[in-house]
């Protein structure tokens, strides 16, 4: 017997609005600057409805210089970050399943002595290890470039792991069945895994790609070229004026455009980043 509450449906369904109005709340307010002109906030309160500059503020937004030393627009600089956000994206999913395939289905020494060295590096972030990291990049001429935005982070530890789990879950009686049909290394890998892993590629290229799109202390660091510039970080330096006021609302535009490849990326594979993490079933 269901036991009928309207008290509790209405406390239930109140909570879940309250959620999501304190979520969308920032959201509302940096729509709503974006409308108004930057003097509209030199008064102190900020604007709750939309006002009448919201049409020039974009416009300038895209297709004009971001200002305070970037000469690049914002539409330039998220063509830069999806760049990256792609690169490392990719390249970690590659690297990821190579280097889990190679543990799980190859038999050489120390291979899970190997395995643990790669999960250990879970511990060094690349915050940690900035310094080597940026010499690195910088001896090999690296610095103010695509691969450098992208080569020191397509490492995952994390994907390895989450790879290799997968594929120790795969029946031996599929490999053998595929030995016995001639099937080499690399017609296994492409016919039967990489098949039987879409959905956990799908899930990882959704956290992959936030993680690339967020990127913020290391573009910041090795870019110092206008034509590098990512979104993110620019943020930051549209911030820091020296002189007059801050443009909050070209910033707080700039800031919305900023979340728009995320979102997308999240709702075009939420069903597949949903099933990926929770099915576990081959």
């Amino acid at each position: 017997m269901i036991e009928n509450r309207p008290w509790l449906t209405f406390v239930g369904h109140a909570t879940l609005w309250l959620g999501v109005a304190l979520v969308a709340l920032p959201v509302w307010m940096a729509l709503v600057a974006s409308t108004h002109p930057a003097s509209a906030f030199g008064v102190g309160h900020i604007p709750l409805w939309f006002g009448d500059a919201g049409v020039e503020t974009w416009k300038s937004v895209l297709l004009e210089e971001a200002g305070n030393g970037i000469e690049s627009s914002v539409t330039f600089m998220m063509l830069n970050s999806l760049v990256m956000a792609l690169g490392i994206t990719f390249g970690k999913i590659a690297i990821s399943l190579l280097s889990a395939y190679a543990i799980v289905f190859f038999r050489f020494p120390f291979r899970n002595f190997c395995f643990w060295i790669i999960f250990m590096t879970l511990m060094l972030p690349v915050e940690v290890r900035i310094v080597p990291t940026y010499e690195v990049v910088a001896n090999l001429g690296l610095l103010n470039s695509f691969t450098g935005l992208t080569l020191p982070l397509i490492a995952s530890a994390t994907a390895t792991f989450l790879f290799r789990q997968c594929f120790l879950s795969i029946p031996s009686e599929l490999v053998e069945a595929a030995r016995i049909d001639g099937a080499g290394p690399f017609r296994f890998f492409f016919d039967i895994l990489l098949p039987l892993t879409r959905t956990n590629i799908a899930a990882l290229f959704v956290i992959l790609f936030i993680y690339g799109w967020n990127q913020y202390l290391w573009p910041l660091i090795i870019t110092t070229d206008n034509a590098y510039y990512t979104l993110v970080m620019s943020i930051k330096r549209m911030l820091s004026v020296t002189d007059g006021d801050i443009e909050w609302n070209r910033i707080m535009a700039t800031t919305l455009l900023a979340m728009l490849p995320p979102v997308a990326v999240v709702i075009g594979m939420q069903k597949l980043f949903v099933k990926g993490l929770v099915d576990a079933e081959k």
